[in-house]
């Protein structure tokens, strides 16, 4: 495939139908997104990074659909369609199938101003807003089953993989972003946990609060206006990251409300869901599961400090992050 060719002719406003008057190009490590006046065309990066692998043009086919199936459950009127490209006489034509080369993910803009992250900035959110999402979120769980395949997930088995691999994977960052005393504590207080509560996971799992979830579930991934909640970008490309329990999802967004200086609106939000939900032992596990999060955003910001193509101000930036939620992991230990 042309790639810097097909990127062009996805710069063009005339390469749509909808002839938006310009398009803005925006690069993540795994994706191009191509911003028009009423809809957004993203791509799938040929990658491979073990945990997620786009590398052949089948994979990338699979996962933008299963990125358009998983984010509909959350924003049905957001997420339109997974579209073909085809080449066509040395050009390109979206939603042709006729010599297919690669897949877009088709989808509604969003206005950035109504991104919760974006309100809270401006001071916009009311307790009746966080009221009103954690109804929202407590619905859309609701709809979604607890089956034997997502189940396993919430094992205790499972859950110390996930947490275990976290402190194998920062090892290298004591000393740094983490010190050896709050790594020492954070590892001791989520093993003990585990240890502590088994029947506690196990009634997590036989209450039907093991689910395909969103998996990324923080203040970027919600906008909210007058008239709807949209929830996008789950993860689809690995179920590992994605399947667990409910209350994990609903931990990483109090978590991120409480890395951001709101902790009046995430006790709002968090007591709201579970109103709704009747989710009440969600409060057990709460605080393990904010815990890890934390420390799943510690450390994927870590990982930037490896990256040779950064800067020294952007890895300054990191390392500070990545301390903050070090830091973060450390307090919920302490408190609550």
């Amino acid at each position: 495939m042309r790639q810097a060719e097909l990127i062009k002719h996805m710069e063009d406003p005339d390469s749509y139908t909808e002839k938006p008057r310009s398009i803005t190009l925006i690069q993540t490590h795994i994706s191009w997104v191509f911003i028009g006046d009423e809809y957004v065309y993203k791509i799938k990066k040929p990658v491979n990074f073990g945990f997620l692998d786009f590398s052949s043009l089948e994979k990338r086919r699979f996962y933008v659909g299963e990125e358009l199936r998983l984010n509909k459950r959350f924003s049905p009127d957001i997420y339109l369609d997974a579209l073909p490209i085809s080449e066509e006489k040395g050009s390109f034509v979206i939603g042709d199938s006729s010599n297919i080369i690669e897949y877009a993910l088709k989808m509604k803009r969003i206005n950035e101003e109504d991104m919760l992250y974006k309100l809270l900035e401006a001071n916009k959110v009311t307790p009746e807003l966080m009221q009103r999402l954690g109804r929202h979120i407590a619905d859309v769980y609701r709809k979604i089953p607890s089956d034997e395949k997502t189940k396993a997930y919430g094992s205790l088995d499972t859950i110390s993989r996930n947490v275990m691999e976290n402190f194998e994977q920062t090892l290298k960052y004591i000393g740094g972003p983490v010190s050896q005393e709050a790594y020492n504590k954070i590892r001791v207080w989520s093993m003990a946990f585990m240890e502590d509560n088994k029947s506690l996971f196990e009634k997590r799992m036989d209450g039907g609060y093991i689910k395909d979830c969103h998996g990324d579930l923080h203040l970027q991934h919600i906008c909210i206006d007058d008239e709807r909640i949209v929830i996008f970008d789950c993860i689809e490309f690995n179920e590992r990251f994605r399947f667990g329990d409910v209350a994990s999802d609903i931990a990483f967004l109090a978590m991120d409300l409480d890395y951001n200086g709101y902790k009046n609106l995430r006790e709002t939000f968090v007591n709201t869901y579970i109103d709704a939900s009747g989710d009440t032992m969600l409060k057990d596990v709460l605080k393990f599961y904010k815990i890890y999060r934390a420390y799943v955003r510690a450390k994927v910001t870590s990982f930037m400090l490896d990256d040779t193509g950064l800067d020294t101000v952007t890895k300054d930036k990191a390392y500070q992050k990545a301390k903050s939620y070090y830091t973060l992991a450390l307090e919920y230990t302490k408190f609550e």
